[in-house]
């Protein structure tokens, strides 16, 4: 659904938006998460994960031309 470019921002967005919670029973580093997003479509959605749990993505030719378009 989304290329590996906009899954990685995405990404880094969500671990600093949870970091400046401040929340005192997040880890001093990274931040593991999983967040799913369901697209408009059945067959259409996204699991991101955060950067550190996904060094090497795999790339999906049709997201990455998609999303170069977004």
């Amino acid at each position: 659904m989304f290329s590996v470019a906009q899954k990685r921002m995405i990404a880094s967005e969500i671990q600093a938006l949870l970091r400046n919670t401040k929340h005192p029973e997040l880890p001093k580093g990274n931040i593991k998460f999983t967040l799913h997003v369901s697209g408009e479509d059945a067959w259409s959605w996204a699991d991101i994960q955060d950067n550190e749990s996904v060094p090497i993505p795999n790339v999906n030719p049709w997201n990455e031309e998609i999303g170069g378009k977004l």
